[in-house]
């Protein structure tokens, strides 16, 4: 695989940040941040890294341009209509509105948490206890739900002491743990019908048994946020890093040693229909980073935190008269046979991939290595 050529921005990771923001900044104006007109998680994941430069810049242009975006969507009462009560990815953007809340103290948004919080308390759930990943897919566990989800309600449970919902959040980490683990491998598979419904899954165990990138790093991101968030010396904290640290090491495993990248499955790297797919790539570096800079690894990780950072700027990154291109984005996807991931296509700038580059270049600021 060839790599481009170097970014001219001094390989600062905060500098390659700044320029990511900016370049879609200045292609979307709040109003056009795609899907435009709903509060979704392609925004909130883009604006989630738009936060992080915010706060290690302190220019109040990243503050203003989230604002804009949540006050377009928010009417004076804290309704915001374009949310729609029947997915978990809309709640993923409530992680916005606890800054938003902070720093203007405007009640809309406490009442949009609010809202948002006991939508998650009434989710359905299956015979388990495990949380549908939309109303309409019965049953059916996403790994991708503990991102969606989970870092929101813990956020949620933290900030206004509603402790009992972080032990909910275990519980589905619990569960997908347990009934979504390849013991061989030590990866997750993307999905997992408790009632076998689904016509793609395994007719014995109810799984999708694919190890689908994006959806099992948004897993290791989600217990890496959640684990920052509680108290070090506290039991359930213990709970989440005992999942988290297997997951990591297995995950570890598949950084491909050319590139530094993982791949779209992450566990077939030699199939000729697979890829090396950059969100994943971005959201696997960042959580190894925070990981490591919680402690819960050890600091023999940094090179490989190092690797899959340099593997997203050299392989995965381009400037095109000043703005930052990030290539080879799988768009948004569900579940299927494994040739249905094999053949998602791909865009640039996709805002999965930007939150993701974002994200991950911040925390590699923080960490210093």
């Amino acid at each position: 695989m060839q790599a481009y050529l170097k970014c001219d921005l001094q390989s600062v990771p905060l500098n390659y940040a700044i320029t990511g923001a900016d370049t879609l900044m200045r292609k979307f104006t709040p109003a056009k941040l795609p899907p435009a007109g709903h509060f979704h998680y392609h925004q909130g994941v883009f604006l989630t890294g738009v936060e992080r430069v915010y706060q290690l810049t302190g220019n109040t242009k990243y503050f203003d341009y989230i604002k804009a975006w949540a006050d377009l969507l928010i009417d004076e009462n804290g309704v915001c209509a374009s949310s729609d009560p029947a997915l978990l990815d809309d709640i993923q953007p409530g992680n916005i509105l606890f800054n938003l809340y902070r720093e203007m103290g405007d009640k809309r948004y406490k009442t949009l948490l609010d809202t948002l919080f006991r939508r998650v308390e009434m989710w359905p759930t299956n015979a388990k206890g495990g949380v549908w990943h939309m109303h309409f897919k019965k049953n059916q566990m996403w790994l991708d739900t503990m991102y969606m989800m989970g870092v929101f309600t813990t956020k949620y449970a933290v900030e206004f002491n509603e402790p009992y919902m972080i032990e909910r959040v275990y519980t589905q980490a619990e569960l997908m743990y347990k009934n979504m683990l390849n013991p061989d491998m030590g990866l997750l598979y993307h999905m997992w019908d408790d009632s076998k419904a689904h016509q793609a899954v395994d007719r014995e165990t109810g799984l999708i048994k694919v190890h689908w990138g994006r959806a099992m790093s948004w897993f290791v991101v989600a217990l890496a946020e959640i684990i920052e968030m509680l108290p070090v010396k506290s039991k359930i904290r213990q709970r989440f890093v005992d999942i988290e640290v297997p997951l990591v090491n297995a995950v570890m495993k598949y950084q491909d040693t050319e590139t530094g990248l993982w791949y779209q499955v992450i566990d077939k790297p030699k199939d000729k229909h697979n890829w090396t797919e950059s969100s994943c790539s971005a959201l696997f570096t960042y959580a190894l980073a925070k990981c490591l800079r919680l402690g819960i690894i050890p600091n023999t990780y940094q090179s490989a935190v190092i690797r899959g950072y340099e593997g997203v700027i050299n392989y995965k990154i381009e400037l095109r008269e000043g703005d930052l291109i990030m290539k080879d984005i799988c768009i948004g996807t569900g579940v299927g046979n494994e040739d249905y991931y094999f053949d998602r296509p791909t865009s640039e700038n996709d805002l999965h991939g930007m939150g993701a580059f974002l994200m991950m270049c911040t925390e590699k600021e923080n960490i210093k290595i």
